[in-house]
């Protein structure tokens, strides 16, 4: 099945709730565990206990596991390995982008059957121009995988570049979001390149009708972000968004089952 196809599946199922896993030094704090690969790791297997095969898409923070050097990295590899093995749909948050070749081994890396970074779909940038990604494209398409591409984040730097219109009138979101349309064009239910729009970033002024794919908006809870602000956003039916909370999630730790509880009342609030 074609990753698209499995996501849907997986949101029928479990919910359109996205969570995150992010090592950040304040929550291994918090944890009580330590600042090192044995306290990643405690916190790493926690999550993988409470979120395997309750959620619809599990997105673990890249950055704070390669903050602790190749174990680090290796940790990752296990929890992406054991979310998949548990039946989770997983989303690599790296974010990626590159040009020539060296977008086809970030490709190979996290899209590719085999690599142990590869889950079932990674979030890559596109500000190196969109066709920049056909690399990831290619492989996600050969490998029954998807990419989540940067188009309007929340953070207040990101104005300067994605809002700023290009010679057709466009914005540079835009420009993302109608390159996405067009590789998700003719396929069913939803296609395969998502794309990452921050859930308080309020008028954004995007067409995203044509889109035909998922949109992972972060920032739900913890950030501020209610289901009042994701209709205000991205409509009353909020068909496709992916709701992504993490520490407001992780913030129930240590204990498995507290987190599992917190995730059961995310889900609950975003039926109301």
């Amino acid at each position: 099945m074609r990753f698209g196809e499995r996501l849907g599946a997986a949101v029928a199922e479990h919910g359109p709730l996205c969570v995150g896993i992010d090592p950040h030094p304040g929550l291994l704090a918090s944890w009580g565990l330590t600042q090192d690969v044995a306290g990643l790791e405690r916190f790493a297997r926690t999550c993988v206990e409470a979120f395997g095969g309750r959620v619809a898409v599990v997105k673990p923070q890249s950055a704070f596991f390669e903050a602790h050097g190749s174990r680090g990295v290796a940790v990752l590899e296990r929890v992406i390995s054991d979310l998949r093995g548990s039946g989770t749909l997983v989303l690599v948050d790296a974010k990626r982008g590159d040009i020539g070749s060296t977008m086809a081994a970030y490709a190979a890396a996290y899209l590719t059957e085999g690599s142990p970074l590869a889950g079932d779909a990674v979030t890559v940038s596109p500000y190196l121009g969109f066709g920049s990604l056909a690399p990831a494209l290619d492989a996600a398409a050969a490998n029954g995988r998807g990419i989540f591409a940067l188009a309007l984040t929340s953070n207040p730097e990101g104005a300067s570049v994605q809002r700023a219109t290009g010679p057709d009138g466009r914005s540079v979101a835009q420009s993302v979001v109608d390159a996405a349309a067009r590789a998700n064009a003719g396929l069913d239910p939803l296609g395969d390149v998502g794309l990452v729009i921050g859930a308080t970033v309020g008028d954004h002024g995007l067409d995203l009708s044509d889109l035909h794919g998922y949109v992972l908006a972060p920032g739900f809870g913890a950030q501020g972000a209610t289901v009042a602000d994701l209709r205000a956003v991205f409509g009353p039916e909020l068909r496709g968004v992916l709701p992504a909370s993490s520490r407001d999630v992780l913030r129930h730790g240590p204990e498995a089952a507290s987190l599992r509880s917190a995730v059961d009342a995310v889900r609950r609030s975003l039926e109301m």
